[in-house]
């Protein structure tokens, strides 16, 4: 089951159900141990990262007082009001994330800059372009849409703009878990001396982060049933112990959250005050989860859980600690401002146990949200292509990439042993957030006008207030650039280089393929031969053009003049929507008249959806041929879609399901067992997944077509040929290209193209249909590209 909307997935089926009131509450308990782990440890270290040095402790407590009312209002301003009540409504069909907002604006506005977008691609059901209507041309959202769509300078600064919010996410991936589980660890230095915690604290931390990242490969699925309770009791504890310091120490305490007492607060302390905006910062930490985690949860269970539970939680410790700090003013020491400090001492250690258990929860959503926001960036042509393996086969979104996961746990240990100071730490952590949370206001602010059609004062009014708080600490927290605050900067410099290089890159070759593809009336004045011999079986030309046909075709037949019977020009791309729907994976053409038995077919996945490189996806594929030959005859009309793009010579495209969806009258054939089974409005996976249940050994499936009078007669020779070719099996045409800059080009592109982009390519994973080929069918086509 989906924990987003109750998504139950058979194969390629996606069957939507309701939620009821059971499932919603059971998705809010879940969330708490998936999105809220992050926020619930911010207790562990704000107070102390807040009086570090910039502020004192008076006898008058107006600095207790202050810093108290400081984190009640932003936590009231930033998770509850905009996060919770505005931020959640922009999802994207479901998904939420820095990047969630950018692709909802691409669909809403074409300022994408993938390649290979298509008309087609914005007839899909899950596009949902025209959800709130379309803008009227004088009003303010259709002028705004046009400008970003002339000007090509705004498109490239709203997709840095989005990269650089990704690039800051992959950095509170590395801060995080450093800072979480080394403000949890340090409450050991209550019970031994300074001198012998020292050596107990870095490597303890260290040990609890290199086992965090070696359980990753296993999946959140396997442990997640523990991680929700642990949670509820972190909770449970900061709340009761913040009740029991508040009634014991403080009752008044609560008069503190007045507005008053920041002003106050504010008037008396001046740049040590502003500089203390630093660790109040920190306060706020996973509130971008909250959105980001929407991929798997409903926006009513995160509303619920985080209004009824953490919310509560949270002000009830911070009152707590506040209540004992303003009954202690012996500051001797910084770690009289630590969280343990405020718990009864018969209760320390069982609550450093579960703050330890809860800190690697917290920093267990915050990994596993990086990963899922580099698959997103990889599938959109902005990362490089990196392993990607799916830790959970019934909740999509679960993702494990090894060498993100290895290079964040090395990441994160230099920090913890560069550091070795939560202060140093919470200013870089805290740089992150804001700058995360500052791309979210910005990017937000479009979505109202251009996607919501409001008014263009609410959007004025929405960046200006959420935009100035965030802007007051991403100040206080500049100002900390070096002290730790220079971290996410140079991280988030290096990530965006390589995302750049790699999207850049990816965009030349692009051109460089449309530029030098051969015409299609070069091939139709061939004839019914195309000039070369045919050989028997199917040929699978691999390109990333969605028309026209490959410079690497006619490389190949010039070098070696004859291909096959039935030739399919193919190309899967990824277009801007979480997932496209099984029904509409494929879109199949002619290429030339029917004789020439040329196909050309686009497959279209999601950001989201699951790639499949294996039988399954040649089986589906020659399905989708033989369901467009039969649309074109006269038979399974319903096929059909109107989202068709005319192929020069060959008709238009078609929209084909894949084989989950209905084929008429194919016969498969098991060569294991010798039984025929004719399937007529049946589902082929479920079928061949049954008989997998019977048999043990993996059977190899042929299709026959059976005569039939809704099938006219060239129609059914061109089936035949389809099944006898796939039969006699499938050979993988890949172009392999190794790009150069133009003699002439600048030193800055020969540098991106000749060493970035290339080292890049050289060393990142190669597509899947090129991994799941066999080795023995594929064929490699060498080329170099100057660009």
């Amino acid at each position: 089951m989906d924990l987003e909307r109750a998504i139950v997935q058979n194969s390629d089926k996606v069957i939507w159900r309701k939620e009821s009131w059971k499932t919603v509450l059971t998705l809010a308990y879940q969330s708490l141990g998936v999105v809220y782990g992050e926020i619930s440890t911010s207790p562990l270290y704000v107070y102390r990262n807040t009086f570090a040095e910039d502020i004192g402790h008076s006898e008058t407590n107006e600095e207790i007082y202050g810093v108290l009312s400081l984190v009640f209002w932003t936590l009231t301003l930033v998770p509850l009001v905009k996060y919770v009540f505005i931020v959640l409504k922009a999802d994207d069909n479901g998904e939420g994330g820095t990047f969630a907002l950018y692709s909802l604006l691409c669909r809403h506005a074409r300022v994408g800059l993938l390649p290979n977008c298509q008309l087609a691609d914005e007839e899909l059901s899950e596009y949902r372009r025209n959800d709130c209507g379309v803008a009227p041309e004088r009003s303010l959202a259709f002028r705004l849409r046009s400008l970003l769509e002339r000007y090509k300078v705004l498109q490239r600064i709203l997709l840095v703009l989005a990269l650089l919010g990704t690039c800051m996410v992959i950095g509170v991936g590395v801060l995080k878990p450093a800072i979480s589980v080394f403000s949890a660890v340090s409450g050991l230095e209550l019970s031994m001396s300074k001198e012998h915690h020292r050596y107990v604290e870095v490597p303890g931390a260290c040990i609890i982060l290199i086992g965090l990242f070696a359980l990753q490969r296993y999946g959140t699925h396997r442990v997640g049933f523990l991680f929700a309770p642990i949670v509820c009791i972190w909770l449970f504890c900061i709340s009761a112990i913040g009740i029991y310091n508040i009634f014991y120490w403080n009752p008044h305490v609560y008069q503190a959250l007045s507005p008053y007492y920041v002003f106050q607060f504010l008037k008396k302390t001046r740049r040590g005050g502003w500089m203390a905006l630093c660790g109040i910062l920190l306060c706020i930490t996973g509130s971008e989860a909250m959105f980001a985690g929407l991929g798997h949860f409903s926006q009513l269970s995160l509303k619920i859980a985080f209004t009824s539970l953490v919310y509560p939680s949270l002000i009830l410790a911070y009152m707590g600690q506040a209540a004992y700090f303003s009954r202690h003013h012996d500051v001797e020491q910084e770690y009289h401002f630590g969280f343990y400090v405020s718990v009864p001492e018969k209760l320390r250690w069982p609550v450093l146990v579960i703050a330890i258990l809860a800190a690697v929860v917290g920093s267990q959503s915050i990994i596993t949200g990086t990963f899922s926001i580099i698959r997103q960036c990889s599938a959109l042509s902005c990362f490089p292509r990196v392993k990607v393996v799916h830790t959970s086969s019934k909740v999509h979104g679960q993702v494990y990439i090894p060498e993100i996961n290895w290079l964040l746990m090395l990441l994160c240990l230099a920090v913890t042993i560069g550091f070795r100071d939560t202060k140093l730490m919470g200013n870089a952590s805290g740089l992150a957030v804001v700058s995360v949370m500052l791309v979210t206001s910005c990017l937000m602010s479009l979505v109202i006008v251009i996607c919501w059609h409001k008014n263009v004062m609410l959007a004025i009014g929405f960046v200006l207030f959420f935009g100035t708080i965030e802007a007051l600490f991403f100040s206080a927290s500049v100002m900390k650039f070096l002290e730790g605050a220079w971290v996410p900067v140079a991280l988030a410099f290096v990530f965006l280089s390589v995302m750049c290089v790699w999207h850049y890159g990816t965009l030349k070759k692009y051109e460089f393929d449309v530029q030098n593809k051969v015409s299609l009336s070069w091939l139709l004045s061939l004839g019914h031969t195309l000039g070369f011999a045919r050989v028997r079986g199917i040929g699978l030309v691999h390109t990333e053009l969605v028309s026209g046909i490959p410079a690497i075709f006619s490389h190949f037949v010039t070098n070696l003049p004859a291909f096959h019977q039935v030739l399919v020009f193919l190309c899967i791309k990824h277009v801007p929507v979480p997932h496209v729907r099984p029904e509409e994976r494929f879109l199949v053409g002619r290429v030339g008249p029917r004789e020439f038995r040329v196909y050309r077919c686009i497959v279209r996945y999601g950001y989201h959806d699951v790639h499949k490189d294996d039988d399954e996806f040649e089986k589906d594929l020659v399905c989708s041929i033989a369901k467009f030959i039969q649309a074109g005859s006269g038979c399974n009309k319903n096929s059909s879609n109107s989202n068709d793009e005319p192929e020069k010579g060959g008709g238009k495209m078609t929209v084909v399901g894949t084989c989950s969806c209905t084929i008429h009258h194919t016969i498969l054939v098991s060569e294991n067992n010798n039984y025929a089974h004719e399937v007529d409005h049946v589902d082929l996976a479920e079928t061949s997944s049954e008989s997998h249940k019977i048999i043990k050994p993996k059977k190899k499936v042929r299709f026959v077509v059976p005569e039939s009078p809704k099938i006219d007669t060239g129609a059914m020779e061109e089936l035949k040929e389809l099944m006898e070719a796939r039969e006699i099996g499938v050979a993988y045409i890949i172009g392999q290209s190794y790009m150069r800059a133009k003699p002439g080009s600048s030193m800055l592109k020969k540098l991106v193209i000749n060493l970035g982009y290339e080292f890049l390519r050289k060393n990142s994973r190669e597509p899947s249909y090129e991994l799941s080929a066999p080795h023995a069918s594929s064929l490699e086509v060498g080329m170099m590209y100057q660009v």
